[in-house]
């Protein structure tokens, strides 16, 4: 078994509902004071691999490393992070061989541990400690993960890239890498070809003081782009804390991420599987399916948002046939079949840097040209909000029901209102909310996975006709009393 780090004071508190800190595929939360992770391991009989500071992916890739004096692979793993949340927000993240763990496997882990709780009069450390059988071991695992992730990345480009020479290296700055002291960057930039010079905001600090790293937040995008341009480096890479999301900057300050990280994935896999299908959430672009599809020649399946939820749809339509090689979500989470279906923001962006390595062997001053160069073609909205409803629970036209239910009916009368509606067209297919084209743009209304919030998104070619898809939703959302619509009434008046 393989944990990271951790421990705090044991709590003598009233009952815990445990069931709360389920999020999704993940834990989140403030649960108990409590001791040592492993403490809990070892009292099972279990031996616990400590690998100290570390990225999310690797701690599953440590299920499937063969690597008998390090005693790899394990049994299973426990990744402590909340990714960019903050510092007092720590959650759990659980993997086998088989993958991260589903929603109800997390069920049933916290009913467990609810049980055993209460079984122990609450959190007793003496007889847990008396009862320790298991050995705690630390081994630098990181520095595997970054030998394998380099060889992973080069098998599947035919072993092209393999670092030009030093007249011929490209610069490559990352921002956000919070885990480079246990995953060691260079271990894995440099025999690629990258002078990492000019990186910044490196070294972890929960605190965040200098912006949240997250490839989503626009102060943390902006500062990859000054690092860029004040290195004159051919790309900048940016992580979130975990190291399982990400997105770049080209030497033009160009960023890519959102849809143009995906088209960009979308055609390296391609070129290696051609035809294959790429499966995103449910806010990516018509633009992007233009491009994936028309361009590309590949197939663009748009399923439901959280990045596990497209992961499993690409598993399954491999299952009846239907090859997939890419998931991704515009978060920044993207996986690969080639990598286990991990969603592996460091894999994706050595990718990058693979493909870049490979054209500088050809023409040594090509920079990040071959990167843009495969998005050429995208069509991108002018026009991109997204807007948050959020239902007050508390409001008498909820009747006493759930604010699930009244979302629902939301949805329901939007898509019956919208039929009606000669200018306007529901998708074909549609595994989300109420997704609708029209007026040279489409929206996306849906109920949010955890919160009483309707998001509103809305993407469209000029500030014009993205208020005319805003009228359309207000005109049907407006006869619902508990839906607070003040920020799409903002938007529309700006």
């Amino acid at each position: 078994m393989a944990a990271a780090q951790g421990s705090s004071d044991v709590s003598s508190s009233a009952k815990v509902d445990f069931l709360k800190l389920q999020n999704g595929s993940d834990i989140r939360g403030v649960a108990v004071g409590g001791v040592e992770v492993t403490l809990g391991i070892t009292t099972a009989g279990h031996d616990v691999l400590q690998f100290g500071l570390a990225s999310t992916p690797a701690m599953f890739n440590s299920t499937l490393t063969e690597d008998e004096i390090n005693h790899l692979p394990v049994d299973g793993a426990i990744m402590i992070t909340a990714s960019h949340l903050p510092y007092n927000r720590n959650g759990l993240k659980f993997f086998t061989s088989a993958g991260g763990l589903n929603k109800a496997d997390i069920k049933d882990i916290l009913e467990h541990a609810s049980r055993i709780y209460e079984d122990s009069s609450h959190g007793s450390t003496q007889e847990l400690e008396q009862a320790s059988k298991g050995e705690v071991s630390n081994v630098d695992y990181m520095s595997i993960y970054a030998s394998d992730l380099v060889k992973a990345v080069r098998k599947s480009a035919g072993n092209k890239g393999r670092g030009p020479g030093p007249r011929r290296r490209g610069g490559a700055v990352i921002g956000d890498a919070p885990a480079r002291q246990g995953y060691k960057l260079d271990k894995v930039l440099k025999p690629l070809g990258a002078i990492t010079t000019g990186s910044q905001f490196l070294e972890p600090d929960g605190m965040f003081p200098n912006h949240i790293p997250n490839p989503e937040d626009k102060t943390a995008m902006k500062a990859i782009t000054q690092a860029v341009a004040d290195n004159k480096a051919d790309l900048g890479i940016i992580f979130d804390t975990d190291v399982d999301r990400s997105a770049a900057v080209d030497s033009s300050g160009r960023e890519l991420n959102r849809n143009r990280l995906i088209a960009l994935m979308s055609a390296i896999v391609l070129e290696e599987h051609p035809g294959t299908t790429i499966v995103t959430d449910s806010v990516t672009s018509d633009g992007l399916t233009t491009f994936i599809e028309n361009k590309l020649g590949g197939k663009h399946h748009r399923f439901k948002r959280g990045y596990k939820n497209v992961i499993d749809e690409a598993i399954r339509l491999n299952t009846i046939g239907e090859e997939s090689h890419l998931a991704m979500e515009t978060s920044g989470h993207g996986a690969l079949k080639e990598n286990h279906w991990l969603d592996d923001g460091a894999y994706l962006m050595v990718k990058l840097l693979n493909k870049l390595a490979a054209a500088r062997i050809l023409n040594p001053n090509v920079g990040s040209k071959v990167l843009t160069d495969l998005v050429e073609g995208l069509e991108e909205a002018s026009v991109t909000v997204e807007i948050r409803l959020k239902i007050d629970q508390n409001h008498a036209d909820l009747k006493g029901g759930s604010f699930r239910d009244y979302g629902e009916a939301v949805l329901k009368h939007l898509e019956n209102s919208i039929s009606k509606d000669e200018h306007l067209c529901k998708a074909p297919k549609n595994y989300e909310g109420v997704r609708v084209s029209g007026y040279g743009g489409w929206f996306l209304l849906r109920l949010s996975l955890h919160d009483p919030v309707l998001p509103l998104n809305i993407e469209a070619p000029s500030k014009d006709d993205a208020i005319k898809l805003g009228l359309a939703v207000l005109t049907a959302v407006s006869e619902f009393p508990a839906l607070d619509i003040t920020a799409l009434n903002k938007f529309l008046q700006q």
